[in-house]
């Protein structure tokens, strides 16, 4: 079935290997660009192309950049004081799509010694008072939170996380018992 068609075979695997592509995605994605919309192909090629080419981490707050720093760092207007530390740069477009954070961010992938050498540099440099952790609640995060606490408890810095709980309109039956757990354990005064 595949004889002759052995470059839209590769499109379609090259589809299917992106995060949340399956196989119906993946040859329903190649068939368009290849059958119905060529230009689409080329567009999307030259922007992956560009992509690749031009953007680069953030030399301060490890962020996605086109330039050695990225547009968040250098703005004035934002204030130095708040820090939210997340664990991948894309989570930094969630969080500002919400409008709720007006402070710098800094991405730490994975711990190490340069990492939290970079964390305290930043600090200090930004006379940070408040750090944010907006990270996926789970037990190992737990522990990272707690690791950068360590690592941060020579400086005067107030640390807060991000809320956990019950998302709106999601009946407690389909609730996790760590999300139930937090809600009831963070509960508010009405």
């Amino acid at each position: 079935m595949n004889k002759g068609l052995e470059k839209f075979y590769e499109l379609v695997e090259a589809f299917e290997s992106l995060p949340t592509i399956g196989k119906k995605s993946a040859l329903r994605l190649a068939y368009h660009i290849v059958m119905n919309d060529n230009y689409c192909g080329i567009k999307i090629a030259h922007s992956i192309e560009n992509a690749l080419k031009n953007i680069t981490k953030c030399s301060r707050c490890g962020s996605m950049s086109e330039h050695e720093i990225c547009e968040v760092c250098l703005d004035e207007s934002r204030d130095n004081e708040k820090l939210c530390i997340v664990q991948s740069a894309k989570d930094i477009f969630v969080i500002e799509d919400s409008n709720q954070f007006d402070g710098k961010y800094f991405v730490i992938e994975e711990l190490d010694q340069d990492v939290i050498l970079s964390l305290q540099k930043f600090i200090i440099n930004n006379e940070v008072k408040n750090i944010l952790f907006a990270i996926t609640p789970s037990i190992a995060n737990d522990a990272f939170i707690l690791f950068i606490e360590d690592k941060l408890k020579d400086f005067d810095i107030k640390f807060t996380k991000i809320a956990q709980g019950v998302p709106t309109g999601v009946s407690l039956e389909n609730v996790d018992i760590l999300s139930l757990s937090k809600a009831i354990q963070s509960k508010v005064e009405i």
